[in-house]
């Protein structure tokens, strides 16, 4: 396997695709646009219960439309749907869409995630925010952490948002025979996260002390998850390849990434959760690959996307509520 550096490992290096975030400076929110200017082969998987989606049943393999323009991925709820109309403003404007007969259409599927309790919720992604994350966009390594759709990300709340920790976005690619494949993720998930290579947590609820809880291990041993609001978590993103792909085979590629997801977040697909995940195939690497590659592929950069996502967050205080970021715990448990 010939795998990218790691300064240079994201989904930009799937030929064809380009990324931008924009990040509110009111409060931390935001969204994440990836284009494909060519169009590209769309498939989509939804397994959170609650999910907030914009155009996946147009992806079903049974459906007319094969092709996409882009892929919006949002905080600020259902709101932050609205950040598609920008980017498809946005693709509008630079002749990219579907010919209708009467002008173009620019096909833009959308996720967003709840991140409404950090800071003023009245402030959301709107279409303004998906225009400017277009103006954005380059073949630039993305920015990862706490930026974009993973601005106002937190993770681990099952047992309360005040001993959750910060969330983020994250993006990794893998290059094998010619062919990448590459994946970028927010993640707001209710679980906890894991380094899959490892096993250790690095981010997740935690306990009176401060120190990872271990959620898994807790509700295995009894303990009583405080309720969450269904829908109030939710990882989403995209899994992208310069493969060639028919619609059902971008469909098996949304599915079999959510592997990736199952890695390194615990639980995960939970009521609470609207885990949605795109898989787009650009074809511009000229080949085709089987899909045991291309899956066990898709898995793996998904995995080191969330992983990264956690990595690069930051900590966060506001009113008077302080989320550590995984970087924080490892100093406390270094301390002597």
């Amino acid at each position: 396997m010939n795998a990218h550096p790691p300064s240079q490992s994201a989904i930009t290096q799937v030929a064809g695709i380009e990324v931008g975030h924009f990040t509110d400076t009111r409060r931390p929110t935001g969204c994440t646009v990836i284009i494909a200017r060519e169009g590209a082969v769309a498939g989509v998987d939804v397994r959170g219960a609650a999910p907030g989606t914009r155009e996946t049943d147009l992806l079903h393999p049974s459906n007319l439309v094969e092709r996409v323009h882009a892929i919006t991925l949002s905080g600020g709820s259902a709101w932050g749907l609205d950040a598609a109309s920008g980017v498809m403003q946005w693709l509008e404007e630079q002749g990219i869409g579907l010919p209708v007969g009467f002008g173009l259409v620019p096909i833009v599927p959308a996720a967003v995630l709840f991140d409404l309790p950090v800071g003023d919720h009245r402030i959301r992604p709107n279409a303004a925010a998906g225009y400017a994350a277009c103006q954005a966009a380059s073949k630039a390594v993305p920015a990862q952490g706490n930026v974009g759709a993973g601005a106002g990300a937190l993770v681990g709340k099952i047992f309360g948002l005040e001993n959750a920790m910060r969330g983020g976005v994250g993006s990794a690619s893998l290059t094998v025979d010619g062919i990448t494949v590459g994946a970028i993720v927010a993640c707001n998930a209710v679980g906890d996260v894991l380094d899959p290579a490892t096993g250790q947590i690095l981010a997740g609820a935690r306990g009176p002390d401060g120190r990872l809880r271990n959620s898994r291990q807790a509700l295995l041993a009894g303990q009583t998850p405080k309720t969450v609001l269904a829908g109030t978590n939710t990882t989403i993103g995209v899994v992208a390849t310069d493969a060639i792909l028919s619609k059902p085979q971008a469909h098996r590629l949304a599915q079999v990434a959510h592997d990736g997801l199952a890695r390194s977040i615990n639980p995960v697909h939970t009521l609470s959760d609207g885990d949605t995940l795109f898989a787009l195939g650009t074809g511009q690497s000229g080949k085709t690959a089987g899909m045991l590659l291309l899956s066990t592929l898709a898995a793996e950069v998904t995995a080191l996307a969330v992983v990264r996502a956690i990595r690069a967050a930051q900590g966060l205080s506001l009113n008077g509520q302080y989320w550590p970021a995984a970087a924080d715990l490892a100093a406390l448990t270094s301390a002597p």
